[in-house]
């Protein structure tokens, strides 16, 4: 994860978390692929352990941490635009999602999937997160590698209504480059005894763009570049 922003315990080896990713699109969605080293897969290789501060970690509420676990999170600000240090708002403008490898709205917990990210403090965030999965709009798979030490995830994420451009207006594509903030986290969950001291006992949470503790203020993400012709690029 060199290069990335380490939130809790920095990753050292590249067998114990390392990602590949690769992302497009089409007429009408973006797509994001990953292909994640692991060494340990939570719950898999290791019992389904609750942290101490929430025993509630995998119930399928606002009171769960849809991000405990073997997980992946895609944030998106279609908009581009901040106007102090504000997070993701729970729409179409600007999003934080989650892809668990062992829990997911539409499966339950032991099957991998999309889960409603942040604000949870938002039941208007969450009601708009839960229509987008219920209803398709956005979509994402999570498979453990032949062999285990690591998974696969898939995600899928239509323009309308995941990319709000401006206020009743989704990304199209067209002969201009329209820019989007970009953030994305891939967070490791082994044993409890490996995380003492860190939140949770996460392992490893390292993110694309930002600095620790600051890393979901949209001001801090970096840039995805939807270029004329199918081209997509990301950039801090």
């Amino acid at each position: 994860m060199a290069g990335w922003t380490p939130q809790f315990s920095p990753t050292t080896r590249e067998d114990d978390l390392s990602l590949a990713g690769w992302v497009k699109y089409d007429a009408t969605r973006l797509y994001f692929a990953f292909r994640v080293t692991d060494d340990v897969l939570y719950g898999i290789d290791t019992p389904r352990w609750l942290p101490e501060k929430n025993p509630k970690a995998h119930e399928l509420s606002r009171e769960g941490w849809p991000w405990f676990g073997d997980e992946m999170e895609l944030l998106i600000n279609a908009s581009n635009s901040w106007r102090g240090d504000e997070n993701a708002a729970g729409s179409g403008s600007s999003w934080q999602m989650v892809c668990n490898l062992t829990k997911s709205r539409l499966g339950g917990v032991g099957t991998g999937g999309l889960l409603e990210g942040e604000p949870r403090s938002s039941q208007v965030a969450w009601d708009t997160y839960r229509r987008w999965i219920e209803s398709g709009a956005m979509q994402a798979a999570a498979k453990i590698l032949p062999g285990g030490k690591g998974y696969v995830i898939e995600w899928a994420v239509n323009f309308d209504p995941c990319l709000e451009v401006a206020p009743g207006r989704f990304f199209t594509p067209g002969a201009m480059e329209v820019r989007m903030g970009l953030n994305i986290a891939v967070g490791d969950l082994d044993e409890p005894e490996k995380g003492v001291g860190n939140f949770g006992n996460f392992h490893h949470e390292d993110w694309f763009a930002g600095e620790k503790n600051k890393r979901t203020n949209l001001r801090q993400w970096g840039t995805l570049r939807m270029m004329p012709g199918n081209a997509v690029r990301g950039e801090k």
